[in-house]
């Protein structure tokens, strides 16, 4: 299913797209073509970065790209326009492009043909139906031509030309006849965090809805008073508007807009961590049997072509717990008032990313063998290093494994993954003194940790999770017996 709208026969221009179910906005990462390049049907454009992961957008079209209409770091709305492609390069001269929008909101867009109603066209899954609810009718004259009059005039002083001339506009957003100024829940929040009245902040967005780079604007002045207005483009350069970096006030600080991954991982441990009462207990054990069944496993045939690894045999174990004590994979479902029990474990693999923590999980971990669950824990790893790891790959996770001991830290208290009933947090396995058999030797001692839901999980059913672990770590045959 694509998202395009055709301008004329030549032209068609395509959406950005739901990339993953309900998500409404994602930041256009890197352009891969630029205007004047050939495309074809099928062919990778851009990369995007929604709150759940990187994805490339295919042009589902061949052609000559006409126009981008935002630049890279620019975040954009679901639904709206990217990139305009010429379908019929040479059929006679094309109009130019238009320039690229000022800050993050797109240059004003021809009426397209009338799309059908219904659900909005994406990438994955069906999307949102339509609204049949209709926003009431602003009191007084409309928001847009002010709107539309300062962004022309602020795209016309970066490129160095007077402004046209404009009609007088009112410099809040306050709809005549002390109407509410439009913004969208998200963008009040913002502007609430921020100290900014919405009635004093200047809309760009479409039908004069403020967006966030307009509070942030607003916000502006007073975190940067002496900051220089940019200098205008050299000659020759792309009509592409270059995004603006990472934000700083000073040497001393520097301050990086929050999104993307980021963001999401923000929301998700907010969430989590004053949704679900969280309670933490701690095992140490010794280790020693794990780390020679580890060497033995990377000899063997049958492992041969896969990663073997101490996280393989605690994922494995784990796994044989939650079968021991199946009331402990379960989620809490607030809305109805239920405890919901899983009879299938998505178990989770928490990973470190140039782009921040994720947590993709390995489907169905209950039912793979051992050879299974070192292959699909070695593409899970691979590909979210790659950044390539899809929204689906992180959805539907039931337990999760957080190895903190590849940093040389001995446990932590983890945060439950949103939605989930338990975290394992593995610390580093080290050489420590340990009674052994009466006597006291060099051991390979690692260090557990296990947060889970207290709505879900009693102290007892808690205890005895970690405690199973424990025990097939120190005598890794109990695999074989227990499971």
């Amino acid at each position: 299913m694509t998202t395009m709208t055709e301008t004329s026969a030549r032209f068609r221009e395509f959406k950005m797209p739901d990339v993953g179910e309900g998500l409404t906005e994602a930041e256009i990462l890197k352009w891969f073509v630029q205007p004047g390049d050939t495309v074809t049907d099928g062919q990778v454009v851009c990369e995007v970065e929604t709150a759940k992961a990187a994805v490339e957008l295919p042009i589902p079209f061949d052609g000559v790209v006409h126009e981008l209409r935002f630049p890279e770091g620019t975040t954009v709305d679901v639904g709206q326009v990217i990139i305009a492609i010429d379908v019929a390069p040479g059929s006679g001269d094309a109009p130019a492009p238009a320039a690229a929008a000022p800050a993050q909101e797109p240059a004003a867009e021809p009426e397209a043909e009338a799309e059908p109603k219904g659900r909005t066209p994406v990438l994955v899954g069906y999307g949102v139906a339509e609204s049949s609810t209709k926003r009431r009718p602003r009191k007084g004259a409309s928001a847009a031509p002010e709107a539309a009059a300062v962004a022309a005039a602020v795209q016309a002083e970066l490129n160095g030309h007077a402004a046209p001339a404009a009609p007088a506009a009112p410099a809040a957003a306050v709809p005549a006849q002390g109407g509410r100024p439009l913004a969208k829940p998200p963008v009040r929040k913002l502007a609430k965090d921020l100290g900014i009245d919405l009635a004093t902040v200047v809309p760009t967005g479409k039908d004069g809805i403020i967006t966030r780079e307009d509070v942030h604007a607003a916000a502006a002045p007073a975190a940067a008073p002496a900051a220089a207005p940019a200098p205008a483009p050299a000659a020759g350069a792309p009509a592409v508007a270059e995004a603006p970096a990472v934000v700083s006030d000073s040497a001393r600080e520097t301050r990086i807009p929050v999104k993307g991954v980021r963001k999401a991982i923000a929301q998700a441990m907010v969430g989590s961590a004053f949704t679900a009462p969280h309670v933490t207990e701690f095992i140490t054990v010794d280790v020693t049997r794990t780390m020679k069944l580890v060497a033995e496993l990377k000899e063997d045939k049958d492992m041969a072509g896969v990663r073997v690894n101490p996280l393989l045999v605690i994922a494995k174990a784990l796994l044989v717990a939650i079968k021991r004590n199946p009331e402990v994979n379960a989620a809490w479902d607030e809305a109805n008032q239920e405890i919901v029990q899983k009879h299938y474990v998505n178990l989770g693999i928490a990973a470190a990313t140039p782009r921040g923590l994720i947590v993709p999980n390995i489907k169905d971990a209950h039912d793979k063998t051992l050879p299974q669950l070192a292959a699909a824990l070695g593409e899970l790893v691979t590909t979210a290093r790659d950044g390539k790891t899809s929204p689906a790959a992180m959805a539907g996770g039931t337990v999760t494994i957080t190895n903190v001991g590849v940093f040389g830290v001995d446990t932590g208290t983890p945060i439950l993954n949103s939605g989930e009933s338990a975290i394992l947090a593995v610390g580093a396995i080290k050489l420590q003194p340990w009674v052994h058999k009466g006597k006291v030797k060099p051991r390979q001692v690692t260090t557990l940790a296990l947060s889970f839901d207290h709505r879900l999980v009693d102290g007892e059913l808690g205890s005895k999770v970690l405690a199973d672990v424990a025990a097939i770590l120190e005598q890794p045959k109990r695999l074989i017996t227990w499971a």
